[in-house]
Protein backbone atom coordinates (compact mmCIF):
# COMPACT_ATOMS: atom_id res chain seq x y z
CA UNK A 1 0.00 0.00 0.00
CA UNK A 2 1.11 3.63 -0.58
CA UNK A 3 0.95 5.61 2.72
CA UNK A 4 1.60 9.25 3.15
CA UNK A 5 2.88 10.59 6.76
CA UNK A 6 2.15 14.09 7.08
CA UNK A 7 4.92 15.23 9.86
CA UNK A 8 8.04 13.84 9.99
CA UNK A 9 8.51 14.06 13.96
CA UNK A 10 8.86 11.93 16.27
CA UNK A 11 5.58 10.22 15.73
CA UNK A 12 5.17 10.47 11.86
CA UNK A 13 8.98 9.06 11.53
CA UNK A 14 8.89 6.27 13.45
CA UNK A 15 5.31 5.11 12.04
CA UNK A 16 6.22 5.68 8.33
CA UNK A 17 10.27 4.00 9.53
CA UNK A 18 7.98 1.08 10.97
CA UNK A 19 5.00 0.92 7.96
CA UNK A 20 7.87 0.94 5.24
CA UNK A 21 9.79 -1.81 7.00
CA UNK A 22 6.18 -3.39 6.90
CA UNK A 23 6.79 -3.89 2.72
CA UNK A 24 4.56 -0.82 2.31
CA UNK A 25 5.76 2.28 0.57
CA UNK A 26 6.01 5.46 2.19
CA UNK A 27 6.71 9.01 2.14
CA UNK A 28 7.31 11.25 5.20
CA UNK A 29 5.79 14.42 4.20
CA UNK A 30 6.97 17.84 6.34
CA UNK A 31 6.96 21.12 5.50
CA UNK A 32 9.95 22.23 7.66
CA UNK A 33 12.34 21.97 4.61
CA UNK A 34 15.67 21.85 6.42
CA UNK A 35 13.56 18.53 8.13
CA UNK A 36 13.57 16.80 4.78
CA UNK A 37 16.82 18.02 3.32
CA UNK A 38 18.94 16.74 6.21
CA UNK A 39 16.57 13.17 6.14
CA UNK A 40 17.56 12.75 2.72
CA UNK A 41 21.10 13.15 3.68
CA UNK A 42 20.74 10.73 6.30
CA UNK A 43 20.22 12.48 9.91
CA UNK A 44 17.71 11.78 11.93
CA UNK A 45 15.52 14.98 13.66
CA UNK A 46 15.69 13.03 16.80
CA UNK A 47 16.94 10.59 18.83
CA UNK A 48 15.63 6.85 18.85
CA UNK A 49 17.46 3.68 19.39
CA UNK A 50 17.56 1.69 16.00
CA UNK A 51 15.97 4.27 14.25
CA UNK A 52 18.94 5.78 12.30
CA UNK A 53 19.28 1.75 11.09
CA UNK A 54 15.92 1.05 10.20
CA UNK A 55 15.30 4.46 8.15
CA UNK A 56 18.23 4.15 6.01
CA UNK A 57 17.20 -0.10 5.25
CA UNK A 58 14.47 1.14 3.96
CA UNK A 59 15.52 4.75 2.02
CA UNK A 60 17.91 2.14 0.42
CA UNK A 61 15.26 -0.38 -0.49
CA UNK A 62 12.89 2.04 -2.11
CA UNK A 63 10.04 2.12 0.56
CA UNK A 64 10.86 5.49 1.90
CA UNK A 65 10.99 8.78 0.92
CA UNK A 66 11.37 12.24 2.20
CA UNK A 67 8.85 15.00 0.89
CA UNK A 68 8.43 18.87 1.79
CA UNK A 69 6.04 18.84 -1.43
CA UNK A 70 2.09 18.12 0.06
CA UNK A 71 1.01 18.02 -3.49
CA UNK A 72 3.53 15.17 -4.39
CA UNK A 73 3.43 13.15 -1.39
CA UNK A 74 -0.30 12.41 -1.23
CA UNK A 75 -0.60 12.10 -4.60
CA UNK A 76 -2.10 8.41 -5.31
CA UNK A 77 -1.65 7.77 -1.53
CA UNK A 78 -3.86 5.16 -0.39
CA UNK A 79 -3.64 6.08 3.10
CA UNK A 80 -2.97 9.25 4.45
CA UNK A 81 -1.58 9.87 8.36
CA UNK A 82 -1.65 13.56 9.97
CA UNK A 83 1.24 13.09 12.22
CA UNK A 84 1.67 16.77 13.23
CA UNK A 85 2.42 18.25 16.55
CA UNK A 86 -0.36 19.09 18.82
CA UNK A 87 1.62 21.17 21.90
CA UNK A 88 -0.44 22.83 24.76
CA UNK A 89 -1.84 25.98 23.59
CA UNK A 90 -0.07 28.73 25.14
CA UNK A 91 -2.31 30.40 28.03
CA UNK A 92 -4.94 27.91 28.79
CA UNK A 93 -3.96 24.37 28.24
CA UNK A 94 -5.92 23.20 25.48
CA UNK A 95 -4.55 21.53 22.90
CA UNK A 96 -3.07 23.19 19.70
CA UNK A 97 -4.98 21.43 16.74
CA UNK A 98 -3.94 24.41 14.49
CA UNK A 99 -1.72 21.92 12.97
CA UNK A 100 -4.05 19.53 12.41
CA UNK A 101 -6.35 21.38 11.04
CA UNK A 102 -4.03 23.15 8.38
CA UNK A 103 -2.86 19.16 7.58
CA UNK A 104 -6.98 18.59 6.68
CA UNK A 105 -7.21 21.74 4.83
CA UNK A 106 -4.48 21.13 2.28
CA UNK A 107 -5.17 17.43 2.05
CA UNK A 108 -8.36 18.36 0.88
CA UNK A 109 -7.11 21.02 -1.90
CA UNK A 110 -4.98 18.73 -2.87
CA UNK A 111 -5.96 14.35 -3.14
CA UNK A 112 -7.22 13.43 -5.91
CA UNK A 113 -10.64 12.62 -4.86
CA UNK A 114 -10.80 9.17 -2.40
CA UNK A 115 -8.52 8.52 0.44
CA UNK A 116 -8.40 6.93 3.99
CA UNK A 117 -7.22 9.89 6.53
CA UNK A 118 -6.01 8.76 9.59
CA UNK A 119 -5.30 10.97 12.50
CA UNK A 120 -2.35 10.15 14.21
CA UNK A 121 -1.59 12.86 16.34
CA UNK A 122 -3.01 12.55 20.20
CA UNK A 123 -5.69 14.96 19.49
CA UNK A 124 -9.18 15.74 21.45
CA UNK A 125 -12.79 13.66 21.55
CA UNK A 126 -14.31 15.15 18.61
CA UNK A 127 -11.27 16.52 16.86
CA UNK A 128 -11.74 13.88 13.90
CA UNK A 129 -15.19 15.07 13.55
CA UNK A 130 -14.04 18.78 13.07
CA UNK A 131 -11.25 17.28 10.48
CA UNK A 132 -13.99 15.41 8.37
CA UNK A 133 -15.99 18.64 8.63
CA UNK A 134 -13.20 21.14 7.49
CA UNK A 135 -12.37 18.46 4.19
CA UNK A 136 -16.13 18.29 3.39
CA UNK A 137 -16.85 21.95 3.34
CA UNK A 138 -13.88 22.36 0.93
CA UNK A 139 -14.65 19.32 -1.23
CA UNK A 140 -17.80 18.00 -0.90
CA UNK A 141 -17.56 15.51 -3.02
CA UNK A 142 -14.41 13.99 -1.74
CA UNK A 143 -15.14 9.79 -1.03
CA UNK A 144 -13.09 9.57 2.36
CA UNK A 145 -13.14 8.91 5.78
CA UNK A 146 -11.57 9.96 8.86
CA UNK A 147 -10.08 7.15 11.36
CA UNK A 148 -8.61 7.93 14.60
CA UNK A 149 -5.12 5.72 15.33
CA UNK A 150 -3.55 6.64 18.21
CA UNK A 151 -0.20 5.66 18.91
CA UNK A 152 1.12 4.33 21.80
CA UNK A 153 5.00 4.64 21.58
CA UNK A 154 7.54 4.85 24.47
CA UNK A 155 9.95 7.14 23.43
CA UNK A 156 13.71 5.09 23.80
CA UNK A 157 11.31 2.03 22.61
CA UNK A 158 9.17 2.96 19.88
CA UNK A 159 10.29 0.32 17.18
CA UNK A 160 9.58 -2.15 19.64
CA UNK A 161 6.00 -0.64 20.49
CA UNK A 162 5.11 -0.09 16.80
CA UNK A 163 6.22 -3.58 15.69
CA UNK A 164 5.20 -5.64 19.13
CA UNK A 165 2.25 -3.37 20.26
CA UNK A 166 -0.03 -4.11 23.44
CA UNK A 167 -3.09 -3.53 21.30
CA UNK A 168 -3.83 -1.33 18.27
CA UNK A 169 -7.11 1.14 18.47
CA UNK A 170 -8.91 2.03 15.42
CA UNK A 171 -11.98 4.32 15.46
CA UNK A 172 -14.36 3.74 12.70
CA UNK A 173 -17.67 3.27 11.80
CA UNK A 174 -17.02 2.67 8.58
CA UNK A 175 -16.93 -0.68 7.38
CA UNK A 176 -14.61 -0.73 4.04
CA UNK A 177 -12.18 2.01 6.20
CA UNK A 178 -12.04 -1.01 9.01
CA UNK A 179 -11.08 -3.86 6.64
CA UNK A 180 -8.37 -0.83 5.15
CA UNK A 181 -6.85 -0.34 8.50
CA UNK A 182 -6.74 -4.37 8.67
CA UNK A 183 -4.94 -4.89 5.79
CA UNK A 184 -2.52 -1.97 6.73
CA UNK A 185 -1.94 -3.59 10.03
CA UNK A 186 -1.54 -7.07 8.59
CA UNK A 187 2.19 -8.04 8.78
CA UNK A 188 2.11 -7.88 12.68
CA UNK A 189 -0.62 -11.18 12.79
CA UNK A 190 1.70 -12.71 14.00
CA UNK A 191 2.12 -11.37 16.76
CA UNK A 192 -1.42 -11.17 17.32
CA UNK A 193 -1.72 -8.17 19.08
CA UNK A 194 -5.68 -7.01 19.82
CA UNK A 195 -7.42 -4.73 16.92
CA UNK A 196 -9.76 -2.97 19.34
CA UNK A 197 -12.29 -1.67 16.56
CA UNK A 198 -14.22 1.32 18.16
CA UNK A 199 -16.49 4.54 17.33
CA UNK A 200 -13.96 7.70 16.36
CA UNK A 201 -14.88 9.99 19.47
CA UNK A 202 -13.77 6.48 22.08
CA UNK A 203 -10.95 5.34 20.06
CA UNK A 204 -9.45 9.69 20.76
CA UNK A 205 -10.42 9.14 24.32
CA UNK A 206 -8.15 5.97 24.84
CA UNK A 207 -5.59 7.76 24.45
CA UNK A 208 -5.79 10.45 27.11
CA UNK A 209 -7.21 8.00 29.31
CA UNK A 210 -4.51 6.13 29.48
CA UNK A 211 -1.91 8.68 29.59
CA UNK A 212 -3.61 10.23 32.61
CA UNK A 213 -3.75 7.01 34.32
CA UNK A 214 -0.26 6.24 34.17
CA UNK A 215 0.98 9.93 35.05
CA UNK A 216 -1.95 9.20 37.91
CA UNK A 217 0.45 5.77 39.28
CA UNK A 218 3.66 7.83 38.84
CA UNK A 219 2.38 10.44 40.85
CA UNK A 220 0.75 7.95 43.61
CA UNK A 221 4.38 6.28 44.18
CA UNK A 222 6.01 9.77 44.04
CA UNK A 223 3.67 10.79 47.56
CA UNK A 224 3.87 7.47 48.73
CA UNK A 225 7.63 7.82 48.70
CA UNK A 226 7.29 10.89 50.16
CA UNK A 227 5.30 8.88 53.46
CA UNK A 228 7.98 6.52 52.81
CA UNK A 229 10.93 8.63 54.13
CA UNK A 230 8.73 10.19 56.86
CA UNK A 231 7.95 6.92 58.46
CA UNK A 232 10.97 5.15 57.94
CA UNK A 233 9.48 2.71 54.99
CA UNK A 234 11.35 1.93 51.71
CA UNK A 235 9.01 2.69 48.72
CA UNK A 236 11.05 0.27 46.24
CA UNK A 237 9.86 -2.84 48.52
CA UNK A 238 6.07 -0.93 49.20
CA UNK A 239 6.37 -0.64 45.37
CA UNK A 240 6.89 -4.51 45.00
CA UNK A 241 4.90 -5.23 46.89
CA UNK A 242 1.83 -3.28 45.03
CA UNK A 243 2.99 -4.14 41.85
CA UNK A 244 2.76 -8.05 42.54
CA UNK A 245 -1.04 -7.44 42.44
CA UNK A 246 -2.30 -8.31 39.24
CA UNK A 247 -4.87 -5.41 39.76
CA UNK A 248 -2.16 -2.81 39.44
CA UNK A 249 1.20 -3.96 38.06
CA UNK A 250 4.18 -3.24 38.67
CA UNK A 251 5.18 -0.64 35.74
CA UNK A 252 5.13 2.99 36.74
CA UNK A 253 5.63 2.55 39.65
CA UNK A 254 9.15 3.81 40.35
CA UNK A 255 9.69 6.81 42.55
CA UNK A 256 11.32 9.90 41.25
CA UNK A 257 10.89 13.81 40.58
CA UNK A 258 8.05 13.84 38.22
CA UNK A 259 7.44 13.32 34.79
CA UNK A 260 7.87 14.84 32.07
CA UNK A 261 8.31 14.38 28.41
CA UNK A 262 6.18 15.14 25.47
CA UNK A 263 2.71 13.38 26.32
CA UNK A 264 2.22 12.84 30.09
CA UNK A 265 1.94 16.77 30.65
CA UNK A 266 0.51 17.83 27.67
CA UNK A 267 -2.15 15.22 27.75
CA UNK A 268 -3.16 15.22 31.02
CA UNK A 269 -3.99 19.64 30.72
CA UNK A 270 -6.13 18.65 27.40
CA UNK A 271 -7.81 15.84 29.17
CA UNK A 272 -8.71 18.31 32.34
CA UNK A 273 -9.53 20.97 29.70
CA UNK A 274 -11.93 18.87 27.79
CA UNK A 275 -13.48 17.73 30.78
CA UNK A 276 -14.14 20.82 32.11
CA UNK A 277 -15.70 21.84 29.13
CA UNK A 278 -18.28 19.17 29.26
CA UNK A 279 -18.58 19.98 32.58
CA UNK A 280 -17.25 17.10 33.90
CA UNK A 281 -14.09 18.28 35.54
CA UNK A 282 -11.69 15.16 36.44
CA UNK A 283 -10.29 16.20 39.97
CA UNK A 284 -8.15 13.12 40.17
CA UNK A 285 -6.02 13.85 37.39
CA UNK A 286 -6.58 18.01 38.13
CA UNK A 287 -4.81 16.73 41.26
CA UNK A 288 -1.87 14.93 39.67
CA UNK A 289 -1.62 17.72 36.87
CA UNK A 290 -0.50 20.09 40.34
CA UNK A 291 1.10 17.87 42.55
CA UNK A 292 3.73 16.74 39.55
CA UNK A 293 4.09 20.64 39.04
CA UNK A 294 5.00 21.26 42.52
CA UNK A 295 7.57 18.04 42.91
CA UNK A 296 10.00 18.69 39.79
CA UNK A 297 10.82 22.47 41.39
CA UNK A 298 10.43 21.00 45.18
CA UNK A 299 13.25 18.58 44.42
CA UNK A 300 15.15 21.84 44.72
CA UNK A 301 14.99 21.26 48.67
CA UNK A 302 16.72 17.53 48.83
CA UNK A 303 20.07 19.51 47.10
CA UNK A 304 19.55 22.52 49.74
CA UNK A 305 19.23 20.39 52.58
CA UNK A 306 22.27 18.26 51.19
CA UNK A 307 24.20 21.47 50.87
CA UNK A 308 23.50 22.19 54.45
CA UNK A 309 20.48 24.79 53.91
CA UNK A 310 21.67 27.01 51.29
CA UNK A 311 23.50 26.46 47.31
CA UNK A 312 24.13 30.19 46.93
CA UNK A 313 27.44 29.83 45.57
CA UNK A 314 27.79 26.02 45.41
CA UNK A 315 28.78 24.43 42.45
CA UNK A 316 25.64 21.65 41.76
CA UNK A 317 26.47 18.75 39.09
CA UNK A 318 23.56 17.36 37.62
CA UNK A 319 23.86 14.21 35.56
CA UNK A 320 20.85 13.74 32.92
CA UNK A 321 19.00 15.98 31.52
CA UNK A 322 16.75 14.07 29.32
CA UNK A 323 13.03 13.67 30.56
CA UNK A 324 13.78 9.83 30.47
CA UNK A 325 16.46 7.43 29.28
CA UNK A 326 17.10 6.94 25.68
CA UNK A 327 15.71 10.29 23.82
CA UNK A 328 17.03 13.95 23.66
CA UNK A 329 13.56 14.86 24.62
CA UNK A 330 13.79 17.46 26.78
CA UNK A 331 10.40 18.99 26.66
CA UNK A 332 8.87 18.94 30.31
CA UNK A 333 11.88 17.35 31.46
CA UNK A 334 12.18 17.59 35.47
CA UNK A 335 15.54 18.60 35.30
CA UNK A 336 14.31 22.21 33.83
CA UNK A 337 12.30 23.36 36.84
CA UNK A 338 15.24 21.66 39.09
CA UNK A 339 17.65 23.56 37.32
CA UNK A 340 16.22 26.83 37.27
CA UNK A 341 15.00 26.82 40.57
CA UNK A 342 18.57 26.11 41.82
CA UNK A 343 19.50 28.63 39.68
CA UNK A 344 17.19 31.07 41.60
CA UNK A 345 18.72 30.16 45.07
CA UNK A 346 21.82 31.28 43.40
CA UNK A 347 23.62 27.93 42.69
CA UNK A 348 25.94 27.51 39.69
CA UNK A 349 24.86 24.56 37.89
CA UNK A 350 27.09 22.03 35.71
CA UNK A 351 25.37 19.03 33.95
CA UNK A 352 26.07 15.95 31.61
CA UNK A 353 23.61 13.80 29.52
CA UNK A 354 24.87 11.33 26.75
CA UNK A 355 22.19 12.24 24.33
CA UNK A 356 20.40 15.80 25.12
CA UNK A 357 22.96 18.11 25.65
CA UNK A 358 22.53 19.76 22.14
CA UNK A 359 18.53 20.32 23.13
CA UNK A 360 19.44 21.10 26.51
CA UNK A 361 21.10 24.31 25.11
CA UNK A 362 17.99 25.02 23.97
CA UNK A 363 16.04 25.18 27.00
CA UNK A 364 18.77 26.50 29.57
CA UNK A 365 20.43 29.75 30.05
CA UNK A 366 23.85 29.88 32.73
CA UNK A 367 24.48 26.12 32.40
CA UNK A 368 27.94 24.94 32.05
CA UNK A 369 27.92 21.60 30.30
CA UNK A 370 30.72 18.80 30.88
CA UNK A 371 32.20 16.59 28.33
CA UNK A 372 31.57 13.11 30.61
CA UNK A 373 29.91 12.45 34.29
CA UNK A 374 33.18 12.79 36.01
CA UNK A 375 34.23 16.14 34.43
CA UNK A 376 30.61 17.08 35.17
CA UNK A 377 31.19 15.94 39.38
CA UNK A 378 35.03 18.10 38.85
CA UNK A 379 35.12 20.19 42.07
CA UNK A 380 31.38 19.77 42.62
CA UNK A 381 29.95 19.78 45.87
CA UNK A 382 26.78 17.67 45.38
CA UNK A 383 26.20 15.25 42.45
CA UNK A 384 22.72 14.96 41.72
CA UNK A 385 21.54 12.13 39.57
CA UNK A 386 18.41 13.23 37.63
CA UNK A 387 17.94 10.94 34.33
CA UNK A 388 18.35 7.14 35.05
CA UNK A 389 20.54 6.43 32.21
CA UNK A 390 22.45 2.97 32.03
CA UNK A 391 25.92 4.94 32.08
CA UNK A 392 25.03 6.24 35.23
CA UNK A 393 24.69 3.06 36.98
CA UNK A 394 27.62 1.42 37.35
CA UNK A 395 30.16 5.07 37.51
CA UNK A 396 33.50 4.62 38.84
CA UNK A 397 32.22 5.81 42.45
CA UNK A 398 36.16 5.64 43.97
CA UNK A 399 36.82 8.16 40.96
CA UNK A 400 33.42 10.03 41.38
CA UNK A 401 34.50 10.46 45.29
CA UNK A 402 38.13 12.52 44.32
CA UNK A 403 36.52 14.64 42.23
CA UNK A 404 33.78 15.54 44.22
CA UNK A 405 34.80 18.64 46.44
CA UNK A 406 32.40 17.10 48.97
CA UNK A 407 31.23 13.50 48.79
CA UNK A 408 27.49 13.67 49.01
CA UNK A 409 25.47 12.39 46.08
CA UNK A 410 21.58 12.82 45.75
CA UNK A 411 20.06 10.32 43.67
CA UNK A 412 16.64 10.96 42.23
CA UNK A 413 16.08 7.77 40.16
CA UNK A 414 17.54 5.34 43.52
CA UNK A 415 19.55 3.93 41.06
CA UNK A 416 22.38 2.96 43.58
CA UNK A 417 21.59 0.62 46.43
CA UNK A 418 22.40 2.93 49.72
CA UNK A 419 24.49 0.38 51.80
CA UNK A 420 26.42 0.12 48.97
CA UNK A 421 27.25 3.45 47.85
CA UNK A 422 27.56 4.95 51.65
CA UNK A 423 30.20 1.89 52.27
CA UNK A 424 32.18 4.48 50.22
CA UNK A 425 32.25 7.22 52.31
CA UNK A 426 29.27 8.97 50.79
CA UNK A 427 26.61 11.06 52.05
CA UNK A 428 23.65 9.40 49.90
CA UNK A 429 19.96 11.20 49.51
CA UNK A 430 17.67 8.63 47.86
CA UNK A 431 13.86 8.75 47.52
CA UNK A 432 11.60 7.09 49.52
CA UNK A 433 14.30 4.74 51.55
CA UNK A 434 15.07 5.37 54.98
Amino acid sequence: MRITMIGSGYVGLVSGACFADFGHYVTCMDLNTDKIDALNQGKLPIYEPGLDDLVAKNVKDGRLVFSSDMELAIKGADAIFIAVGTPSRRGDGHADLSFVYAAARDIAHRTDGKAIIVTKSTVPVGTGDEVERIMREIRPELQISVVSNPEFLREGAAIGDFKRPDRIVIGTTDENARRFMTEIYRPLYLNEPPLLFTDRRTSELIKYAANAFLAVKITYINEIADLCEQVGANVQEVARGIGLDNRIGAKFLHPGPGYGGSCFPKDTQALVKTAQDSGVPLRIVETVVSVNDQRKRGMSRRIVQACGGDVRGKRIAILGLTFKPNTDDMRDAPSLSLITALQDLGANIVAYDPIGMDQAQIYTAGVEFAADAYACAMNADVLVIVTEWDAFRALDLDRIKAVLKEPVVVDLRNIYRPADIRAKGFRYISVGRP
